[in-house]
Parts: structure tokens; sequence; C-alpha cells
């Protein structure tokens, strides 16, 4: 079972996806939260498999609530998936660098919505490679640094290649058939990279390559 926290300012987008939620046999509301503070209340009483966090609220918005969720060391297994009216909201990257798993554009098929949710409870980054490309391109278009490089050095040579594929968009099936070797591997060479890296899930290894340099955004 799936375990899912809603936090949305309006009442009437939260009432929407739980009603689409609550048709599923293996996904369960936990609750439903209006800010940010009453989300972080919420999500250390139910400890959700996913939030799904507004990313414009009042009191405190979804990047400040997903960097304290990271933060707690209480909800390391709590996914938090962004909702946005925008494909590229300006906020996006910002609360991907917070911590988040991925996003989600308030205005996707109800069928995407829902495989979404799936996707994000695996603890695969929830991040469509076009949506990827613009946001990087975007935001990320000149490395940090050596210090957003910090560990990379740890990582194997084939670890490193399975982290710029996956910040390219590739599936775990695409990074093996790539690396010519077994999904299996692949996602393993992946788990190693985040173990390493001391991230919590996929997305932030994107982060990590792209502020690295280790991948450079491609023009749009």
């Amino acid at each position: 079972m799936i375990r899912v926290l809603l936090v949305d300012d309006q009442p009437l987008i939260r009432s929407g996806f739980r009603a689409l939620l609550d048709l599923e046999d293996d996904i369960e509301v936990l609750a439903e939260a209006a800010d940010g503070h009453e989300a972080l209340a919420l999500a250390r009483r139910h400890l959700p498999d996913i939030a799904l966090v507004d990313i414009r609220m009042p009191r405190m918005d979804g990047i400040e609530t997903t960097r304290r969720i990271a933060a707690d060391p209480a909800l390391a297994e709590v996914h938090v998936v962004i909702l946005t009216n925008y494909g590229l909201d300006e906020y996006v990257f910002h609360a991907l660098r917070a911590g988040a798993a991925g996003f989600l554009v308030k205005d996707v098929l109800p069928e995407d919505f829902l495989h979404a949710v799936r996707v994000a409870a695996r603890g695969d980054a929830l991040l469509a490679p076009s949506i990827t490309r613009r946001l990087i391109a975007t935001y990320v278009s000149q490395p940090l640094g050596p210090a957003a490089a910090v560990g990379l050095d740890e990582l194997t040579a084939r670890e490193r290649e399975a982290v710029a594929l996956l910040a390219r968009g590739l599936s775990n099936d695409q990074i093996a058939e790539r690396m010519v070797i077994s999904p299996m591997t692949a996602k393993t060479h992946v788990n190693r990279a985040m173990a390493k890296l001391h991230t919590r899930d996929r997305a932030q290894l994107v982060v990590i390559a792209y502020e690295s340099g280790l991948v450079v955004p491609r023009t749009p």
C-alpha cells in the first residue's frame, strides 16, 4: 500500500487528487494539509511514503517544506513530489536541490498522475527527460565549481557513466542497454552512487551530475 500525504492550500485541488487516489486499491491518502507547517506535523505523525506538495503556499512554501522533510532523519523514507502549475516553474529546480524526488504539473492526465505516484514510491526520479533537459539548461547552465563535485571521485568509472546516463533521463533498462549490462546491474550502479554521494533518491543524483559538470546541459 502506497501511503500519501496531500499538501495544497486549495481545498478543491486536494479534493480532486484525493478522489482520484481513493479509487486505487494500492494507494491510501493518510491526511491533507493546507500549508507546510501542517504538512510537517502530519508527516511526522503518519510517516507517508509520498508527500505531494504544492510549491506555492502561504506561511511555508513547498521548497522550505521539502528542505525540512529532507533534513529530518525520521522522515528519510518520505519522498516529496512537488506540484506546480507550470512545467518550468522557476522554483522547481530549487525544490530538487532541497530534496524533492521530482515534480508534477497539475494539469497532468489522471493515468499519468497515478503512474507518477507509483514511480515516486519506488524511489525512482520523477523527471520526464524533456522537462529535465529544459529545466537543467535553464537553471544549471554553468557548473557551480569544485565544491559541487565533492564525492564524485569516490565513484567507479561505471558508476559515473550510469549517473551521467540517468541525468540524461534514461531509465534503468535504457542505461543497461547503453552500457551493455543487465537492468539489475544498472540499478546496482545507481544505488551505489546514491550511497556514496549520500543522496536521498535518484533526483538528487541528477542535480549533482549537472552541478558538478559531469553532464553538460544541451541547448533545449
